[in-house]
């Protein structure tokens, strides 16, 4: 999937995927190399991401560690596409407006068609969620 580098504002020199309506509506979502050499994948919490509680909606979650899971395995998947097949997720604390949300994590396993991710959502010092994800590779559409 084609990046766009953020240009201006607080998410200058991050990447973010184009080309997906969902990822466009409940984002925006950004990434970039960590100080560890390990992808980091961030947006900044807003009413938009909130449940009628206050609280952040665990669909959002689940929508941003979907995105991390292909950020992180985006090395192992080696400008292939693929697919999410299973995301398992466990619901910590609850995110707030305003938080900067990032999420961190490793490909524990890696080759063949499946790519194996484990990962964690953090806000403010707190884990928000801990997410583990399969994704499997595509083949290229025949042309025709």
């Amino acid at each position: 999937m084609p990046t766009a580098l953020a240009t201006e504002g607080e998410f200058a020199g991050w990447n973010r995927w184009t080309g997906d309506p969902f990822e466009d509506a409940v984002g925006p979502f950004f990434f970039r190399e960590g100080s560890d050499g390990r992808p980091v994948t961030a947006f900044r919490a807003a009413p938009k991401h909130m449940n009628a509680g206050g609280h952040m909606h665990g669909g959002c979650l689940m929508a941003f560690a979907d995105m991390a899971l292909f950020t992180i395995a985006r090395e192992a998947l080696g400008g292939q596409h693929g697919v999410t097949v299973a995301l398992d997720s466990v619901f910590l604390n609850p995110g707030h407006v305003g938080e900067l949300v990032e999420a961190t994590g490793e490909v524990t396993r890696g080759g063949g068609s499946l790519i194996f991710v484990r990962g964690q959502v953090t806000a403010e010092g707190r884990t928000l969620l801990t997410f583990s994800g399969v994704i499997k590779k595509l083949k290229p559409r025949p042309a025709g």
